[in-house]
């Protein structure tokens, strides 16, 4: 057999990593493992839609790489074509978090493979991930959101309905897929929590205040009937089809009413959810505790939330201390 850098030609021209998968069409070996995977993520160890689609275009992309450069056994990756890859992945100005991420896949892929008895080893265990320099996640400030939360001035039913999801959204942060696919039963208003499933098929109850209370016993009351017109639905924020909102109808709706009140930041859901960690943590919460309510598997992930007011605290110092 040949070493895998005798069949990758240096003078290779540069391909851009980010559209292999809609120019490339894998051979059929490459495509049944990557079906194969596919249903493995889904049935086996049950992620979400959207990380199994970020792993599987991430193996896509390299299974398409390997195919360019006329590597069709998978025995035949090692160091060499993995640097090669991320190399020409620099090339095309992917960014270290991206090839971070692509990585970590990798070695599932590659892990799987193992477990299915179609290689002996994995040559990504040897990769060290791409430093990524993990930025902070922004968040809205208490005056954004009180001006984000306040009453619009002509108050339509759809009007109260994109409110409470936001009170709700802010008091209790949840994802944006985990918003706009409650249900009715999911929602315990007399206890105040929702029942949501999250990240692999994780069950966590999430308690939301007073004010959330008040925003969604005025939105079932008369809003989510008239938005109905008399059809039924499970949905506990409902459209005029009595369907569930779409993840990117929200973020449209969200934008619309940050620049109704004045928000000059490019607003997301994730901001919200942001804010409603940063803000807790700043005010004294416990760390575990809002681990629990985000949904975080690792407390790591919820840490980055102290350093956003470890920042905070040093603005504060060098805006007022004499000596600063």
């Amino acid at each position: 057999m040949h070493r895998a850098e005798h069949c990758i030609s240096l003078n290779a021209p540069s391909i851009l990593l980010t559209e292999l998968q809609a120019n490339t069409v894998l051979p059929e070996p490459f495509q049944a493992l990557h079906e194969q995977f596919h249903w493995y993520l889904v049935t086996q160890r049950r992620l979400s839609p959207n990380s199994v689609a970020a792993y599987t275009g991430d193996i896509s992309s390299f299974l398409s790489f390997l195919n360019i450069y006329k590597i069709r056994i998978l025995q035949q990756v090692d160091i060499s074509v993995i640097h090669r890859y991320l190399e020409q992945a620099r090339k095309n100005n992917i960014s270290n978090r991206t090839n971070a991420r692509r990585v970590s896949a990798l070695k599932v892929f590659f892990s799987y493979l193992i477990q299915e008895n179609q290689i002996k080893s994995n040559p990504f265990f040897s990769v060290d991930l791409p430093k990524s320099g993990r930025t902070l996640p922004k968040a809205l400030t208490l005056a954004e959101v009180n001006r984000l939360l306040a009453a619009p001035a002509v108050v339509k039913p759809i009007n109260q309905r994109n409110r409470a999801m936001v009170y709700l959204l802010y008091s209790t942060g949840l994802r944006v897929t985990e918003l706009v696919q409650l249900t009715l039963q999911s929602c315990n208003l007399s206890a105040g929590y929702v029942r949501v499933l999250g990240k692999g098929n994780k069950e966590r109850l999430v308690p939301f205040g007073e004010a959330a209370t008040d925003q969604l016993n005025n939105y079932l009351d008369t809003s989510r009937p008239h938005i109905l017109k008399g059809k039924k639905s499970k949905h506990l924020f409902v459209t005029g089809r009595g369907t569930c909102m779409t993840r990117l109808r929200f973020w449209q709706i969200l934008k619309e009413m940050a620049a109704a009140a004045g928000i000059s930041k490019s607003i997301s859901p994730h901001m919200l959810r942001h804010s409603f960690a940063t803000h807790l943590l700043t005010h004294g919460a416990d760390l575990r505790a809002v681990q629990l309510m985000l949904g975080h598997s690792d407390i790591s992930t919820t840490q980055i939330y102290t350093h956003i007011d470890q920042e905070r605290l040093k603005s504060i110092h060098k805006k007022f201390h004499p000596r600063g």
